[in-house]
């Protein structure tokens, strides 16, 4: 009976270590090297395993955090890391707009108000790296940056307006068991603006300087790149304190080994 009892409470250990760290409500996202950038212009970047939320962070998670986070509630933030857009989508502290959903992304906030969400939650922002590495595939393929279907989807989701106002979950799942990468807001990023602190991702060649321009466009090789121009020009256009209508986050966790 001592033999099985032993045997029984090793089974369990061996579960609990094995699942420690991942929550249900994230995805474990197997790292790997590849090219986040502009196909033959950019620098190969590895990623290591990691773990990511399926979905972004909705009204109502941001609602019971800054419950019990006042310094964040909409009539205490400070302007220095939030703007006065901060939470425009919420009437007060605990009540949303009518048009606003519970379900819906949480927008209308700060990198700084986002970060802090996640160090809460014993989290963290996702690296602009991790983000793409993730957001590159589709329901069955880990990089799908190649199908024009799937880069066509994704310029239309940027002409379509409103979609800050979707519910979370609305968007099949990628390879990863991540949804909503593409199709409902843009999301903040830990290093947000580090492409336009530097060229690296263009080997320092010309800096920014044609990034943005009409000639970056029209010498894409392929949509992949103009979805990239966009997403990279959006990063690079804002600050740390700007909250935007239609940017939001989910966090990422590191993934601990026993």
């Amino acid at each position: 009976m001592r033999t099985k009892f032993f045997r029984l409470s090793f089974v369990l250990i061996f579960v609990h270590l094995f699942s420690f760290g991942q929550s249900e409500d994230m995805a474990r996202i197997d790292g790997a090297r590849y090219i986040p950038l502009y196909g033959r212009d950019s620098t190969v970047v590895e990623v290591k395993d990691f773990d990511l939320d399926k979905y972004p962070v909705t009204n109502e998670q941001y609602m019971d955090f800054v419950r019990k986070f006042p310094e964040w509630q909409k009539s205490k933030a400070k302007k220095i890391f939030a703007d006065g857009m901060y939470l425009r989508s919420w009437k007060d502290d605990f009540e949303l707009n009518d048009d606003a959903k519970l379900n819906s992304p949480v927008t209308y906030v700060s990198w700084f108000a986002a970060k802090a969400y996640c160090d809460c939650m014993g989290k963290r922002l996702p690296t602009m790296d991790e983000w793409e590495y993730a957001a590159m595939s589709d329901e069955t393929s880990k990089d799908a940056r190649i199908k024009k279907s799937y880069n066509e989807k994704i310029l239309s989701w940027y002409e379509a307006p409103r979609s800050n106002e979707n519910q979370i979950g609305q968007n099949p799942k990628n390879y990863w068991g991540v949804s909503d990468l593409h199709g409902l807001v843009w999301e903040w990023t830990s290093d947000f603006n580090s492409v336009m602190l530097s060229g690296e991702s263009r080997k320092d060649q010309d800096g920014d300087n044609n990034l943005f321009c009409g000639s970056a466009s029209v010498g894409a090789t392929d949509l992949m790149n103009y979805a990239a121009f966009m997403r990279y020009a959006f990063r690079g256009s804002i600050k740390a304190n700007y909250a935007i209508k239609n940017l939001g986050f989910r966090c990422a966790k590191d993934i601990e080994t026993p």
